[in-house]
């Protein structure tokens, strides 16, 4: 039959009732008002249970449930968390307990260090490279440098290392520093380098040897975290390849000894979706065993509202 421009009968279309149809949105799962004064959890219960609203009510849950049962809740920290100012926001989750033990990358020490050290961070790379001094302020290449080099002489991994020499120092923004509360909590910390890609390795008094040798010990460290998160939570906050990888290898090295890691729950918290952390961090760990999440939004918005609800299900502090 040759095509032409004819009607299409549509007399024999068949329809069925709409309430007998499968529907993904219901008016019972719809978002409702908070009320003026309304708690924080009341602002999380009055969410849609829809999408990322849903996902974020899940996420909560996951967490609160791991502390209660002490499956552990592991962060991966990016250096941005650090940048953004929300060092006193993951402390007070720390002191909640919250968090069982960090996971974080090279350039987060150094702003955690310098924050712990002077109160500030994060230079203006676009001014300071053409004149040639990006990444040249002295004592965050002397002292970290030295940090590493004699705690991981010591026996210690790089995050050991830091976090002891800061105990040691008693920095005057101490108070401000991931790094010095892990250390008076006894949290325990693990730093995962690429070598080349921190300003530290710019500085004379970078040793590979002890860098390679303590980003090495801390994995293992961090392999024995990740195993024990049976029924636990891991999140992933701003890290796109580094973290992920490294708990790739983390999971697999747990299976290969025969834990399963069942029931895990993997967290993505980042502003844009990024490969790595989407097959690494929640589908491929929690495939057939857990559940995945990946919440997009800016890190200095998302991590307080995840924040605010995670302490609305504390008891009041007396």
């Amino acid at each position: 039959m040759p095509f032409s421009y004819e009607d299409f009968d549509l007399s024999g279309v068949k329809t069925y009732p709409l309430k007998s149809r499968p529907s993904k949105t219901r008016r019972e799962d719809f978002a409702h008002p908070v009320p003026r004064g309304g708690s924080f959890g009341a602002f999380v219960d009055a969410l849609p249970n829809i999408l990322a609203a849903a996902d974020f009510k899940a996420v909560v849950r996951a967490i609160v449930d791991a502390k209660r049962i002490d499956a552990g809740v592991v962060w991966g920290l990016g250096a941005h968390v650090v940048k953004t100012g929300l060092g006193p926001v993951v402390i007070d989750l720390m002191e909640r307990g919250f968090v069982s033990a960090i996971a974080t990358n090279g350039a987060a020490i150094i702003h955690d260090f310098e924050i712990a050290l002077v109160g500030a961070t994060s230079e203006d790379v676009d001014a300071a490279l053409g004149p040639g001094r990006f990444g040249m302020a002295e004592e965050t290449g002397r002292l970290l440098n030295g940090a590493i080099a004699d705690g991981v002489a010591a026996g210690l991994g790089i995050g050991q290392s830091v976090i002891k020499f800061l105990a040691s120092k008693q920095p005057q923004h101490a108070r401000g520093s991931i790094l010095a509360a892990a250390a008076r909590l006894e949290i325990p910390v693990t730093v995962h380098v690429a070598v080349g890609t921190d300003i530290i390795h710019m500085h004379p008094a970078a040793s590979g040897a002890a860098i390679g040798e303590g980003s090495l010990r801390d994995f293992r460290y961090f392999v024995s975290n990740v195993a024990r998160l049976e029924r636990g939570v891991y999140l992933n906050c701003g890290s796109a390849v580094v973290l992920p990888e490294v708990f790739l290898k983390a999971v697999a090295l747990a299976r290969n000894r025969g834990l399963a890691l069942a029931q895990l729950t993997t967290v993505n918290l980042d502003f844009v979706r990024h490969y790595r952390p989407l097959t690494n961090v929640v589908t491929r760990p929690t495939a057939g065993t857990g559940r995945g999440y990946s919440l997009i939004g800016h890190h200095e918005i998302m991590i307080p509202l995840l924040a605010a609800a995670l302490v609305d299900t504390e008891p009041p502090r007396t």
